[in-house]
């Protein structure tokens, strides 16, 4: 057989994929027993994949990809997966819970050696992002499979829209509790009565040219000319690569500079921890602090892909921060987020604006 017809294998295949909740918090604070309940979870999981027939494709961090021939055997590993992993949560202090989310897809993928490749992959890895904390969500196509085959409910969440996926994916939430054996809830929406079609569609202009124009003229991110790969002053590394730039303090007082540098000095930490990530340090980053932000050129200075940028505001207790992930080689954004909260979650908070930038840019 040649290299090209063994790249080229293809088979349908269940694919769970899964990953901690807060696993940047959890290191921060403590790394070594962070460590430490990582490998005694990864274990449990493995026993729970092997007992059903399933095998660990790979563990890199506290990602972990597996792969079934069927997805009975699949959700049914998962389902004990949550249900052993919770008995061990449940001596822990609430701080150091370590909850994992999963996601599983049924799919065709391309196999090469040990590994497997293909959107069945990706969308099994952007269900489990769509997945609760302790919790198993599922495709549409997972679901038809084992919706009569097992004694458990199903919570539809809707059709959702994944990075490069060309359609949307039909999404059910796993409900292990009695009482929902057997339901499926939120599939079915109520149709609004014909005498009321006519109000309804004249609402729904109204509402949509006024969110266009509130869109224009409030919310629209300003267009960016995209950088050339040709003329970066380094070449793209192998991975996604990423400059955290100096989130500006618009609080109005000097004094609270600290903040926003400490708030990007944190981020760019955490992003360092991830071993799919090429992070550009904190110094070369801050050299453009206080300058207009030119994406094109700190990109091609840099020799970076994607460029965060931000806003912190701090009044009292309160904290607003935006931020914006831009793909400079395209000039488009591709994540953006505003975020109200107490001061007291900071750092819940940057470990979700991690969490997002990773998902964004399908980091593994």
């Amino acid at each position: 057989m040649t290299m090209v017809e063994e790249r080229a294998k293809r088979k349908l295949s269940a694919i769970l994929s899964a990953d901690v909740k807060g696993y940047s918090r959890l290191m921060r604070e403590d790394e070594l027993s962070t460590v430490r309940t990582l490998e005694a979870y990864r274990q449990v999981m493995t026993t729970a994949i092997l007992k059903y027939r399933g095998r660990v494709v790979d563990s890199p961090g506290d990602n972990l990809l597996a792969e079934f021939a069927s997805v009975v055997d699949a959700v049914e590993s998962a389902v004990e997966i949550q249900k052993e992993l919770g008995v061990k949560n449940a001596e822990l202090s609430e701080s150091r819970k370590m909850e994992f989310r999963i996601g599983i897809n049924l799919g065709d993928v391309i196999e090469e050696g040990d590994r497997i490749y293909g959107d069945g992959v990706n969308i099994a890895a952007r269900i489990e992002g769509l997945a609760e904390a302790g919790g198993i969500s599922v495709s549409g196509t997972v679901f038809e499979h084992i919706k009569e085959k097992l004694t458990l409910g199903y919570e539809y969440q809707g059709d959702q829209t994944v990075k490069n996926i060309s359609q949307p994916v039909k999404v059910y939430r796993i409900l292990t509790e009695p009482e929902a054996v057997g339901k499926v809830i939120g599939e079915e929406k109520p149709k609004p009565e014909k005498k009321m079609w006519v109000s309804l569609a004249v609402a729904a202009v109204i509402i949509i040219a006024g969110g266009i124009i509130v869109w224009q003229f409030y919310f629209r991110p300003p267009s960016i000319e995209p950088t050339s790969v040709e003329k970066m002053a380094f070449p793209l590394p192998d991975k996604p690569s990423i400059a955290v730039l100096p989130f500006d303090n618009l609080s109005g007082d000097p004094k609270q500079k600290y903040f926003s540098d400490g708030m990007t000095e944190d981020l760019i930490t955490d992003l360092s921890k991830i071993s799919g990530l090429f992070v550009i340090a904190r110094n070369s980053s801050f050299q453009y602090k206080g300058k207009a932000a030119d994406i094109k050129k700190i990109s091609r200075e840099l020799g970076v892909r994607y460029v965060l940028e931000g806003s912190v505001r701090k009044a009292e207790n309160k904290v607003r921060i935006n931020a914006q992930l831009i793909d400079a080689t395209t000039g488009g954004h591709i994540w953006a987020e505003r975020y109200d909260r107490d001061l007291k979650d900071i750092f819940a908070l940057q470990d979700e604006v991690t969490q997002k930038i990773v998902a964004a840019l399908a980091v593994r």
